[in-house]
């Protein structure tokens, strides 16, 4: 869509094929807007881990029969919307398994600062210490 137009209310949109640059104006009275259909995550390091589509995994989709497997460092399980790289975040539609809208997504992203603000604070009582194989065999 490159352009809409009404007078109260919508009316119409131009739509524009982006390849052919060919444009063409349809009746209508409303639009959806639906975004992050492509994360558009590959300039992420590897240590981040993306499904198959390249959404970003985070907090309990990390887990393995309830336990993060052997690549998560910490003592701590992953945090909600925390990615496998320890302290890093991912909200919206970059995310896997969010319900793609903006709502949600601005939701998620406050959401996001509590829990780096408890992943710092965890960090100074030393709970961002790194997992050990006897603490690892006992279970988290």
């Amino acid at each position: 869509m490159t352009d809409g137009a009404g007078q109260s209310r919508l009316e119409g949109l131009t739509l524009t094929d982006l390849e052919s640059g060919a444009a063409e104006t349809v009746n209508a009275v409303a639009l959806f807007v639906l975004i992050g259909a492509e994360p558009r995550t590959q300039w992420l390091p590897k240590a981040v881990r993306r499904d198959q589509s390249g959404f970003v995994v985070t907090g309990t989709d990390l887990l393995q029969g309830g336990q993060p497997d052997e690549q998560w460092p910490l003592r701590r399980l992953p945090m909600f919307l925390e990615s496998s790289l320890p302290g890093v975040f991912a909200v919206g539609d970059v995310r896997h398994g969010s319900v793609k809208r903006v709502a949600a997504a601005v939701g998620e992203g406050s959401t996001a600062i509590r829990l780096v603000h408890d992943h710092l604070r965890g960090n100074r009582r030393g709970d961002g210490e790194p997992l050990t194989a006897r603490f690892r065999g006992n279970g988290l």
